[in-house]
């Protein structure tokens, strides 16, 4: 691919915009997962009802992306996108304000948030449309990789809450949300041709095709593992490995920031070797990785209530964030993607406080993930011959 022919081939304005939304908007949508620790440490939660906390805005975006999916087909993807960062920024703002001093006001604010999450729905069409499909694995990865904002949660949330309250980081959040808000009203445009409006006799269509059922589940494995890591892994690193919420965000960062950045190289190699293939060699590996999560032990207890610090904790935590970076590989490829992840954070609760550890979350998502594979290698010869044959894209 050259990247002259790329950059004439569409808008890149747009492009530019719509990764900073989706970067904006999935930056709020996890930002109570790194938070969790100190929004909820006078509550006296259980942990499971500390998982179900972080799962909330992620269930809550999955089933957004569906109505905001329809208004951006009815008034435009640029003015839905406005619209939805205008409500994120109103929670956000609130929230800085007069925090958050019950659990239900906790769980309203994690709906509120899904809005953020919704924004997928909005800033991938918008790009996509822009290109044609040769190009069309690069662009969705380079606008997808918006979710490095959770980079950015995961690795300066815990030091500003640990330092100023927690309520100060939503306050900072403010300040990004307002120049990207501004930078994508004047640079994003939605593409010239004009798309038919569906019905919802359309839709119907659509999700009673099996195909469309099967793209569900395998973005319920992919991308919903994404976010559902991206959420849980705070909260699991602190329990399960006692470690610091500074020291906790540090090392999801790590790990989102490995998935975040495969992203646009996963697309590349979709573009060149078929996007079957490379899921297929990835749901392998995840399936593995989380096999082998299951199987590690739990971390030594701490010598002080604080927790391990990045510094001081035992070399042996290094292990599951391997293994954690191989799992976030799969954000390469939807609302079903968001309830993917829910359900990973449910489970992972529910594990814990059926059975005392993680281990039987982390054995059910690898079934997930050969399930997955199983399925790409019962289609892959179906989808080749019909849909993939006149797409002029590697299937």
């Amino acid at each position: 691919m050259k990247f002259n022919d790329f950059r004439q081939a569409g808008h890149w304005p747009t492009l530019l915009a719509a990764f900073l939304y989706f970067d904006i908007g999935f930056m709020a949508w996890t930002s109570l997962g790194p938070l969790a620790v100190y929004v909820t440490k006078q509550m006296n939660l259980a942990v499971d009802e500390k998982f179900m906390l972080v799962a909330i805005p992620v269930l809550s975006g999955a089933l957004l992306r569906i109505p905001l999916g329809l208004l951006a087909d009815t008034i435009g993807a640029k003015i839905t996108g406005m619209i939805a960062q205008g409500v994120v920024m109103a929670g956000t703002a609130f929230v800085f304000l007069f925090g958050l001093e019950s659990k239900l006001a906790v769980e309203a604010f994690g709906v509120l948030l899904g809005v953020g999450g919704a924004s997928f729905a909005v800033a991938l069409p918008q790009a996509s449309r822009w290109y044609p499909p040769q190009y069309q694995g690069v662009v969705m990865g380079v606008a997808g990789a918006g979710n490095v904002g959770v980079v950015l949660d995961t690795l300066f949330a815990p030091s500003i809450a640990a330092h100023w309250g927690w309520r100060a980081v939503y306050g900072a959040l403010l300040i990004p949300m307002a120049a990207i808000l501004i930078y994508y009203a004047l640079a994003a445009k939605d593409a010239p041709t004009q798309r038919r409006r569906l019905s919802a006799r359309d839709y119907a269509v659509i999700f009673a095709d099996p195909d469309s059922r099967w793209f569900m589940f395998f973005y319920f494995i992919t991308f919903g593992g994404f976010v559902g890591l991206a959420n849980a892994l705070p909260l699991y690193f602190s329990v399960q490995y006692h470690l610091s919420g500074v020291a906790a965000g540090a090392l999801v960062a790590l790990i989102v920031a490995f998935g975040s950045g495969f992203r646009p190289v996963g697309g590349y190699i979709a573009d060149r070797i078929g996007g079957v293939r490379a899921l297929s060699a990835l749901f392998a590996v995840v399936s593995l990785a989380y096999l082998a999560v299951a199987l590690t032990p739990e971390g030594a207890p701490a010598p002080t209530a604080a927790g391990w610090s990045l510094f001081d904790m035992p070399a042996f935590t290094w292990t599951p964030v391997a293994l954690f970076s191989c799992g976030a590989m799969t954000g390469l490829v939807g609302a079903a993607g968001g309830v993917g992840g829910y359900f990973l954070a449910r489970t992972l609760g529910l594990s814990k406080g059926v059975t005392g550890g993680f281990s039987a979350g982390f054995v059910f998502f690898a079934l997930l993930a050969f399930l997955g594979f199983a399925g790409l290698v019962r289609v892959k010869t179906r989808w080749r011959m019909t849909w993939g044959a006149v797409s002029g894209a590697r299937v």
